[in-house]
């Protein structure tokens, strides 16, 4: 870049089961209650408790709202809008299925499929279904080169900023070599005390005056030196494309 003023770029449930004592002499044998009935099986003195879980019944499922009614003999469209509580009765349902009907709304025949009205959806689903959109129109960089350039680019874009990834890339390997973080402690603008930084080497009086809104303040954050650089090249030389040496 030039040297004083130079605009440099910044920065189972178990089931019990009862036992019974069967006399065995002197010893006591322990048998489940199913083999009390063979022969050598004494009878037991008291009936044990088999205990066993009651299953719970499920929970009930709530189904989904028809959006569809097949038309049975003896239906009127006044009879199908109450019995799905259609929204505008018997008339709405008419509009929606004029097409089908015909123009008699009270002749509707057998068999003919009509459309009922949508169910809205909730809040809670419409504001999942706005999230799931947003999230999915964030667009994501790399944080790299690359990314840095590409993201400028969508930026300047917005902004009506010319210049292409090319020149860009260019200019950034002169003079950074792409270090975010370069700075210029040597030359005329560091010996006024206003040294060049970042990817497009940036002094910080050309970045506050072309710093573009929506980057971050901070001459050595990639994208907004980057985007600041490309700024201050269009209001000089049209483009940083145009940009060969130092500027």
């Amino acid at each position: 870049m030039l040297a004083r003023g130079k605009h440099r770029r910044p920065k189972s449930n178990a089931l019990t089961r009862g036992l019974v004592a069967a006399g065995t002499g002197g010893a006591a044998l322990a048998l489940p209650l199913t083999a009390a009935t063979t022969a050598n099986a004494a009878a037991p003195t008291q009936a044990a408790t088999s205990v066993q879980s009651v299953p719970q019944s499920a929970p009930a499922v709530a189904l989904p709202k028809p959006t569809t009614y097949t038309v049975a003999s003896g239906d009127t469209l006044s009879s199908i809008s109450r019995k799905h509580h259609t929204k505008g009765g018997w008339q709405r349902l008419y509009k929606n299925n004029r097409a089908a009907i015909g123009d008699n709304p009270a002749l509707i025949r057998p068999g003919l499929k009509l459309k009922l009205n949508a169910t809205k959806p909730s809040t809670a689903q419409k504001a999942s279904t706005a999230s799931t959109a947003t999230q999915a129109s964030v667009k994501t960089y790399a944080n790299n080169l690359d990314g840095w350039i590409r993201e400028s680019l969508d930026i300047m874009a917005q902004k009506g900023i010319p210049g292409t990834y090319d020149g860009i890339y260019r200019n950034i390997i002169r003079e950074s070599s792409g270090n975010p973080q370069a700075i210029n402690n040597w030359d005329s603008n560091a010996a006024a005390g206003i040294p060049s930084k970042g990817l497009l080497q940036v002094i910080d009086p050309t970045f506050a005056a072309y710093h573009v809104s929506g980057t971050v303040y901070d001459p050595y954050d990639p994208v907004a030196n980057i985007t600041a650089a490309c700024n201050y090249a269009a209001a000089r030389y049209g483009s940083i494309d145009n940009v060969f040496g130092a500027y």
